[in-house]
């Protein structure tokens, strides 16, 4: 009897020593991942490091690669070139290989929606050639637009700039209309502006909202997707 519980306190004892040498094993690591974690992300601080993991992408900060470039203010030059019309300025901030892809109804659909160049950017104020940038939601129609008009109605319909919601990688609203923006780019990132609704007597059936989408390239965030979206049928 004496032996079983002698054998019992060294066991207990034994257990206590190893849960002291593994909880400074443990400890260690965990500090190490914090470590790790802050690094990826410079923006934020090693506490905020070990919490990202398990938050929405909106509390991400750049990645490395991108440098000092940053993702919100990148968004912002896109949307005072826009409301200026400024489409030299537009051209400059658009993926210079890819190019930046216009999506009229939330749904990216790489097969219809028109893309354009920097190049053929900065020539659109001239161009008053209609094209078709995809169908109507309601007619069944084609939207034959020239790119200054398609620009007024499905792209800078509002003054974004003073959209009252705004938000990173995430969506904001969503209609009837597939929402795949992130399935779309899997090397992006978005940013969404969203009006609830523009005007008080619509009860929020126009809300609107315009999500512009970034890539990495050589370091800086260039843009590759306009996303229009808005209440459909």
């Amino acid at each position: 009897m004496k032996k079983a519980v002698l054998f019992a306190l060294i066991a207990l004892l034994g257990g206590l020593a190893l849960g002291t040498l593994f909880g400074s094993g443990i400890s260690s690591a965990s500090l190490n991942s914090v470590r790790a974690t802050a690094a990826e992300y410079p923006a934020v601080s090693a506490l905020d490091a070990i919490e990202v993991e398990g938050r929405s992408t909106l509390y991400q900060a750049a990645p490395a690669d991108a440098g000092t470039s940053c993702l919100s203010d990148r968004a912002g030059q896109v949307l005072a070139a826009l409301k200026e019309s400024d489409y030299e300025a537009l051209a400059a901030l658009v993926h210079p290989e890819k190019g930046v892809t216009l999506t009229p109804y939330s749904t990216v659909e790489p097969s219809c929606d028109r893309n354009l160049l920097p190049a053929q950017l900065v020539l659109l104020p001239e161009d008053d050639i209609p094209y078709v940038w995809g169908i109507e939601d309601g007619t069944g129609a084609p939207i034959e637009l020239t790119g200054r008009e398609y620009f007024e109605r499905y792209v800078f319909n509002a003054d974004y700039t003073a959209a009252p919601e705004t938000a990173v990688d995430t969506v904001l609203m969503q209609g009837n209309a597939l929402e795949n923006v992130a399935s779309a780019y899997p090397e992006g990132r978005f940013v969404e502006y969203h009006f609830p609704g523009l005007d008080e007597q619509m009860a929020g059936y126009d809300w609107c909202s315009l999500k512009l989408v970034f890539e990495c390239y050589q370091g800086d965030w260039y843009l590759v997707g306009l996303v229009h979206s808005e209440w459909t049928v």
